[in-house]
């Protein structure tokens, strides 16, 4: 799925949490992203407000956003990642707005565009594309172990929490691995991930019963060659929305190896209605981790091998402070990959799948 060069909508919702959509395309397509929409953040840089991106500007309206693109913008892509998955409803008029400027709209949210039967009906007219990200394959088995057969040494990255850095420790470490040589690929689970890498399952978006078969495929799928296929995570065992999801995951995957992503400065579960439950130390995922893969694959002795923090909301020592602390606890490699370097997980990776050779 080749991407086009895209003006992403965050309008009223840009920020590391609110718009993860917009901050993935921003920060790995960043020569496919024209223009950001926020009109509380316009006049300003997306490096500016996100920290990543560089002089991608930050615009008012889909008519600025029109003026000042170079190269000329092929789709507006929806950049949110709002709880349930519903489009805002202040954003509608702005779809209508980017069909009838001949723009594709491409949206990862679980409501789908071509539901909407005003939109996609002017979309026809048009002559554009509505592309919902969310649109799991129809012939999806249910899992059956397949990806215990696979060559590739299978890392999957799990959390203490949803929305902690799964997808951004997966491919950071691609990329650390990669440099080193390593034959290293991508299983996208998400609609952010498939946007950055152009391939993958919604697993969130599956009948539950086939989300460990949708791993199973795309863990096939990306091992094909691989020496090690990097499953990018969803949901956390801890979350009462979203555990079900990562469960499939365990099972689909079946990984050598997990790498386990927390924000430390985060101390309940995210999303909204939940501060009834305090989210587990790294210690405890990691045992919670472990005792799961014991019994979904004991043969396999997958242990967490490296931690992945996510600390964009802390000052640089009091990260650093986090990171150290967690990995003397847990006598694991720890560090924030997109602050300090992603080598700690590579290596952690390197010397997990030299052990089980």
């Amino acid at each position: 799925m080749k991407q086009p060069i895209f003006i992403v909508l965050a309008e009223g919702k840009l920020g590391i949490e609110t718009s993860k959509t917009a901050v993935s395309s921003v920060r790995y397509l960043a020569d496919r992203v024209a223009a950001l929409i926020d009109s509380e953040h316009s006049g300003r840089t997306a490096q500016e407000v996100l920290g990543v991106g560089g002089g991608i500007p930050i615009v008012a309206s889909l008519a600025q956003a029109l003026r000042v693109s170079e190269p000329a913008p092929q789709a507006l892509l929806v950049g949110v990642a709002n709880r349930g998955g519903t489009i805002p409803p202040e954003h509608r008029p702005v779809l209508f707005e980017a069909v009838e400027a001949g723009l594709d709209i491409w949206c990862g949210l679980h409501e789908r565009l071509a539901d909407d039967g005003q939109l996609a009906a002017r979309a026809l007219e048009r002559g554009v594309r509505l592309v919902d990200l969310r649109e799991p394959p129809a012939d999806l088995p249910v899992g059956t172990g397949l990806a215990l057969q696979t060559a590739g040494f299978r890392v999957l990255t799990v959390g203490t929490d949803c929305n902690v850095g799964k997808m951004t420790a997966s491919l950071e470490t691609r990329r650390a691995l990669t440099e080193r040589g390593v034959k290293a690929r991508f299983a996208g689970t998400g609609q952010s991930g498939i946007i950055v890498d152009g391939a993958g399952i919604p697993v969130d978006a599956v009948v539950s019963d086939f989300v460990s078969g949708a791993t199973e495929r795309i863990t096939l799928e990306a091992a094909e060659g691989a020496d090690v296929v990097l499953v990018e995570g969803q949901g956390s065992l801890f979350h009462p929305g979203y555990s079900a999801v990562t469960l499939g995951l365990l099972h689909g995957a079946l990984p050598n190896a997990m790498i386990l992503c927390w924000m430390p400065g985060r101390t309940r579960i995210y999303a909204g209605g939940y501060d009834w439950l305090e989210i587990p130390s790294p210690a405890r995922a990691i045992e919670a981790y472990e005792e799961a893969m014991r019994w979904a694959a004991p043969q396999l002795d997958s242990r967490v091998i490296a931690l992945s923090a996510n600390t964009y909301d802390l000052a640089e020592d009091e990260a650093r402070r986090f990171i150290e602390e967690a990995g003397r606890v847990t006598g694991l490699p720890s560090t924030d990959p997109v602050r300090f370097g992603a080598e700690p997980l590579a290596e952690a990776v390197e010397e997990a799948r030299r052990a089980a050779d």
